[in-house]
């Protein structure tokens, strides 16, 4: 084959690359990640007129919402409006909430809360494709900062999209990531944004050991579940992410019980800090621990209860969550299959132990896993509780003012109000030789108003791309818009938004923020707290 001139190889590789997004299916609006999210922002789109595809990369949809978050965090329900309060009102018409004389129901049930917003991508049109997952590393074609086209890892060759606008609604943004986005994980110190509550505490109060327990065994080894790396100097930033745990949905029903099996691998010397933890509280307070002391128990629809953390040794698996942003895939897989061995390991221990007290033994029996919630998945939930992962950097990034005293925005979608909510981020040894946990920030708000603009990347990196879940914000800002709620609201405003660019033909970052804000008003969305 004779050799092409410069111009020659340029047009044939420009007509190479033509072909290849011709064979991509074509959508006005590509929505990556089915998390409440992000099926929210497919149906808002998909309301606006726009021809619309959710891609899921695994088997359900609905994130937390739907994998056992069933307790919603809603901080003041009065700034909870548009498609997310919608949710809540299907839901309150499916359990009848009306002959308590409410219209919504905030606790729904793992397997109701897929249906309702399948029901709702189903009516608005949205095509919905399962097990689509982004290729891992070169899965975003881009043309200076236009996406043109992603590519999934299923298949043999894996199936690819093309959209005018995309959004990415995954909770760990990896398409953000892809597209060469500017992101960030971990903690801010105090003075990268000057927010007096950011990096390392100094003082953890929440779910602490309130009694002092040796790190250490008979012979001297650090016990399990300890960091055995210094603690970081108070206020400073690092690389470390609050813990995550599985949500789980417990019964009180016999009849819908499946009962807390010994896992695979179990060994109970893994419990030891928290065997020691329940005989000194015996000591102390006279009686057998509580199992809702060890575990928060919030009561939910039909005899079931979802279940988090609760307490310095619970669910929340610190320390397992550092390296899972940035992760492989495969890292991913084996992260979530640590988790779960955690959690199940940490619920046939209080089962069945001899060293948990009976009267606690006892109580923890009562429950079981719900066996009509998550069937395809041995009851357990499928959705790995991921409260923060990467987040974005864009030209505006929410930081704590934004909570606490620059309230307004002039281009504001929503509201949010949940406080700021950090869960511990390590365990470690404090100076006097005891075990402690760090991390945990529970901080009052008031309700705040969410710019647009955090979802937006900077206009050089990516012009058709919305983030409404991984979004720019610092860690302090995050730990509190990190709401299903809010994830919700944003993703609202992420498909109007998308619409309106692909109408407009212009840059996300182009978007009338004016037109954005009425049609989300007509729509029921609240941008005042009165």
């Amino acid at each position: 084959m004779p050799k092409l001139s410069r111009v020659t190889e340029s047009l044939f590789l420009l007509l190479l690359f033509a072909a290849s997004v011709a064979a991509a299916e074509r959508f006005d609006v590509v929505v990556y990640g089915g998390t409440a999210g992000g099926v929210i922002a497919a149906v808002s789109a998909a309301r606006a007129g726009m021809r619309v595809a959710l891609l899921e990369p695994g088997k359900h949809i609905g994130g937390m919402v739907s994998g056992g978050l069933s307790a919603t965090d809603v901080g003041k329900k009065e700034v909870i409006g548009g498609y997310a309060l919608e949710l809540y009102l299907r839901a309150g018409r499916h359990y009848d909430m009306a002959q308590y004389g409410q219209e919504a129901a905030w606790m729904m049930e793992p397997h109701v809360a897929e249906e309702l917003l399948r029901q709702m991508l189903r009516e608005a049109g949205v095509t919905v494709v399962m097990e689509q997952r982004l290729r891992e590393k070169d899965g975003v074609v881009k043309t200076g900062a236009t996406i043109r086209q992603i590519t999934m890892a299923s298949g043999a060759s894996g199936a690819s999209f093309s959209a005018s606008v995309f959004v990415d609604s995954s909770y760990e943004g990896d398409l953000m990531a892809q597209a060469g986005v500017s992101y960030t994980w971990g903690r801010e110190g105090i003075s990268q944004y000057g927010e007096s509550l950011a990096g390392v505490r100094a003082n953890t109060e929440g779910h602490q050991f309130k009694v002092n327990l040796s790190p250490y065994d008979a012979k001297g080894n650090l016990l399990p579940e300890i960091d055995r790396g210094p603690r970081g100097e108070a206020g400073a930033e690092d690389r470390k992410v609050q813990s995550y745990n599985y949500r789980l949905c417990f019964s009180d029903d016999s009849a819908n019980q499946a009962a807390f099996a010994r896992p695979a691998g179990y060994d109970p010397a893994r419990y030891e800090l928290l065997a020691r933890l329940l005989k000194a509280r015996l000591q102390t307070e006279g009686a057998a621990p509580k199992v809702e002391t060890l575990l928060s128990i919030i009561r939910v629809p039909n005899h079931k209860a979802d279940v988090n953390n609760n307490g310095p040794f619970s669910t929340d698996y610190l320390g397992a969550s550092w390296d899972y942003p940035n992760a492989t895939y495969e890292m991913r897989d084996r992260m979530r299959q640590a988790h779960k061995e955690y959690t199940a390991g940490l619920l046939y221990f209080l089962a069945s132990n001899a060293e948990v007290p009976a009267e606690t033994r006892t109580e923890m029996n009562r429950w079981g896993l719900c066996k009509d919630e998550f069937r395809d998945n041995g009851n357990w939930p499928f959705q790995l509780y991921i409260r923060e992962a990467r987040r974005m950097v864009g030209d505006f990034v929410m930081t704590q003012k934004d909570l606490q005293t620059e309230l307004t925005k002039p281009d504001a979608i929503g509201m949010g109000s949940y406080n700021s909510d950090s869960h511990n981020v390590d365990r470690i040894i404090d100076s006097d030789g005891f075990v402690r946990n760090e991390g945990n920030m529970e901080v009052p708000v008031k309700p705040y108003q969410i710019p647009y603009r955090i979802m937006l990347p900077k206009r050089g990196e990516a012009a058709n791309l919305l983030v409404p879940v991984a979004f720019s914000a610092s860690h302090l800002a995050y730990s509190s818009v990190r709401m299903e709620p809010q994830y919700m609201i944003l993703g609202q405003a992420a498909g109007d938004a998308a619409a309106m660019a692909v109408n407009r033909k212009c840059a996300v970052q182009d978007v009338d923020t004016g037109a954005l804000r009425v049609a989300l008003r007509k729509q029921g969305a609240v941008m005042e707290y009165q």
